[in-house]
């Protein structure tokens, strides 16, 4: 393989690192209650922001991941229990921050046959249980393809579903760990089939090797699968073990892109070189539901939003 020089990164990737009271309570917190985030666990670049703004994600089913994603640094093994009191920490951390929206993902869990469904809809009825007014938006893996256990998911009635398809369809083989495109596809599709009032989303990381095309190819499948929120970033080299960035996506494509994705039909896009899946997820939902009213009596309006950054579970 040629060597190639390191890309610098640019001004518009600096980050402020600000730590403070909330920054350390909500770190004490998660130490406690033994929870993990993916704030921590995939090395966010926006912790220190979302921290002291007492905003996180729950990331559940433990921190040992059973895929080796080219792109994440969780870590990868076979996981050796499966906590079942997981669900009420959560929900109990969820209350202590007096969360209006509250996010929760995993590690992929190809060990368990249910791929760990029973826990997600466990925590969902665990937080609503305390936090009835709180909306929980789920990002879930695949399931391996097993619809059975999505349905698990759905019949907790999260308030978003999210599944991300991470890249292209051309380079989506080099850089997720078994997940396969189409099923990707097929899972947001069943997931609206099931419900078809609860809104689905989906997330495109930039830097790997797309084209522009190929981006707007995948804008569109997601559409076709009735898709309604569209996050896109800036992928970042978590480790040098890690695949590579091939470049630098520049703020004003993000923009285009934000444009693109109106165009299709989405209800609101977050676009940004330091976007998250789950960054500002609480606006998303509002502005999703704002527009989901507005194509009632104007189908053509739709809601794009700029912005920077992390992956969040937001407080009142």
């Amino acid at each position: 393989m040629t060597n190639r020089t390191k890309l610098d990164k640019p001004d518009w990737l600096r980050i402020k690192l600000t730590t403070g009271g909330n920054y350390a309570e909500i770190k004490e917190m998660m130490r406690s209650k033994t929870l993990h985030t993916v704030c921590e666990e995939a090395r966010c670049p926006n912790i220190y922001e979302c921290w002291s703004n007492r905003t996180a994600t729950f990331m559940i089913l433990g921190d040992i991941c059973t895929r080796a994603c080219r792109f994440c640094a969780v870590n990868t093994g076979m996981p050796t229990e499966l906590d079942l009191g997981e669900p009420e920490r959560v929900a109990e951390a969820a209350e202590q921050m007096d969360l209006q929206h509250c996010v929760i993902t995993s590690v992929a869990r190809d060990d368990l046959a249910d791929g760990g469904a029973s826990i997600f809809a466990a925590s969902i009825r665990a937080v609503r249980k305390r936090l009835p007014f709180c909306r929980v938006e789920v990002l879930i893996p695949d399931f391996q393809g097993n619809w059975d256990a999505l349905q698990t998911v759905m019949d907790a009635n999260p308030d978003i579903l999210n599944h991300n398809i991470e890249t292209v369809e051309r380079l989506s083989d080099r850089v997720r760990a078994k997940a396969k495109y189409k099923r990707s596809l097929e899972l947001l599709k069943r997931a609206k089939e099931m419900k078809p009032k609860i809104p689905t989303k989906s997330s495109i990381m930039l830097g790997v090797g797309e084209e522009w095309d190929e981006i707007l190819q995948a804008m569109d499948d997601l559409r076709a699968v009735d898709v309604n929120i569209l996050t896109l970033g800036q992928y970042l080299q978590p480790t040098p073990k890690h695949m590579r960035i091939e470049r630098y996506v520049h703020p004003d494509e993000f923009a285009k892109l934000k444009l693109e994705g109106k165009a299709r039909g989405f209800r609101h896009v977050e676009s940004g070189p330091l976007v998250r899946s789950s960054y500002h997820a609480h606006e998303q939902t509002d502005s999703a539901q704002a527009a989901a009213e507005t194509e009632m009596t104007d189908p053509s309006v739709y809601s794009v939003e700029s912005s920077g950054s992390c992956a969040s579970a937001n407080v009142k």
